[in-house]
């Protein structure tokens, strides 16, 4: 009989079976978030606000997930993992139900708060699964096929919510991410395995079972654990003071028409699906930290084009934009499997919901901030945004130095 703080070990289909799940979970919210940016010039229209406004609408998502990050945190390893992460998926689907029935922008606005509270705690939890479930050896794989969700929400999932709200208004697409979700819910539940290794048992003290602030504390205390909450806020940071507002930029100041936003995101996803995964690999086979601070670099180029194209062809901006989506959300396939890997195992779901708090704090306050830093002059030109690109490249180069100081549970014994 296994100890139940050693989940029985998953041969490669049921793991290949287990991944695809919890990335089809990450899928349905990560694209309640990016929806959001493309629909930025329709909501603008239809609901009659500014940059200011719609900066808000973004930000509202996740402010309130970085609350309620904060607040999982004290519980959320007093539960059993699956439970918690379905009963946090069908609040989400209700809340983003709630978004396509809203009458207007107030209304709207505290149903994408609603959203947040609930879809910010999802990708914590997906992570906290696949640190529980897969070996170091693996979890630059596993982190890459979770994360290709990204990928596959850009390639089927965008541009299939755009082609519903331009034809059937803006709503449509809260509705099918709702109805996504329900059918994504009943397969979660057949093909997650429970987990209750995590739960406290006789080898915790009292206090620390009792206290609910405990395992924060606990958490707060390792400064390896402080270091990658910081090495991810940099990252959000460098990330979401320009991706917010790309569609807004393009569609005002490089020429790109509303209608062919979509083949932005189709071709930037296609791209990502294949790369988020072959950089999962890289990472294993030839470092983790390596891989980020190569990637990294990479990403600074495709942050400054994107933040200062002028009116250019078509085919010029959905090259750059691929350019984009390939190294800048790509990062994070390195960065998420080192950040998984910091933390001690028995408080894997405290830290990763703190970290999934921070990652909502640091790109709320980077969507705000790129909010605050641009405008529209009386051309309905996008100005100050190049600006944020030298923000984005900042931010970056920190993080660079920064992740070489954070230490990673492989595992296995030092030699």
């Amino acid at each position: 009989m296994n100890h139940p703080s050693c989940p029985e070990p998953l041969d490669p289909v049921r793991e290949r079976a287990l991944l695809f799940t919890l990335a089809g979970i990450q899928f349905a919210h990560i694209l309640d978030f990016m929806i959001m940016m493309p629909l930025g010039p329709i909501l603008m229209r239809e609901l009659g606000v500014g940059t200011h406004e719609f900066g808000l609408l973004v930000s509202s998502y996740t402010f309130s997930a970085a609350f309620t990050g904060l607040l999982a945190a004290a519980f959320v390893d007093r539960f059993e993992r699956k439970r918690l992460l379905l009963t946090m998926f069908a609040l989400f689907a209700v809340a983003t139900l709630s978004c396509g029935l809203a009458p207007g922008y107030w209304s709207l606005l505290i149903a994408r708060g609603t959203a947040g509270a609930f879809g910010g705690v999802l990708g914590s939890m997906v992570q906290t699964m696949v640190g529980d479930l897969i070996p170091f050896e693996r979890r630059g794989r596993a982190s890459g096929t979770v994360m290709s969700a990204f990928s596959l929400s850009t390639v089927a999932g965008v541009p299939l919510s755009l082609y519903l709200a331009n034809h059937f208004g803006w709503r449509s697409a809260f509705f099918f991410i709702a109805a996504l979700s329900c059918g994504l819910l009943l397969l979660g539940w057949k093909m997650l395995p429970a987990l209750r290794g995590h739960l406290p048992t006789a080898t915790v003290s009292e206090a620390e079972r009792a206290h609910p602030l405990a395992a924060m504390a606990a958490v707060l205390r390792d400064a390896n654990h402080l270091r990658a909450l910081v090495f991810m806020a940099l990252i959000m940071v460098s990330g979401f003071c320009v991706i917010p507002y790309i569609t807004i930029y393009l569609t005002a100041n490089a020429g790109v028409r509303q209608e062919d936003i979509p083949l932005i995101y189709l071709f930037g996803g296609c791209a990502t699906f294949f790369s988020s995964r072959l950089v999962g690999r890289l990472a294993d086979a030839y470092g983790k930290v390596r891989v980020y601070r190569a990637m990294a670099l990479c990403s600074m180029l495709p942050l400054m084009v994107q933040t200062h194209l002028w009116p250019v062809a078509l085919w010029v901006a959905v090259f750059w934009s691929t350019v984009f989506f390939i190294f800048v959300p790509g990062r994070m396939v390195p960065a998420m499997a080192i950040v998984t890997s910091a933390v001690q195992p028995r408080l894997r779901g405290t830290f990763l919901s703190m970290n999934g708090a921070v990652q909502q704090l640091a790109s709320g306050t980077a969507s705000w901030l790129g909010g605050a830093m641009i405008a529209a002059d009386a051309s309905g030109r996008i100005t100050g945004y190049d600006n944020v690109g030298w923000l984005a490249v900042g931010a970056t180069f920190i993080a660079i130095a920064f992740v070489g100081q954070i230490h990673m549970h492989t595992g296995k014994p030092p030699a």
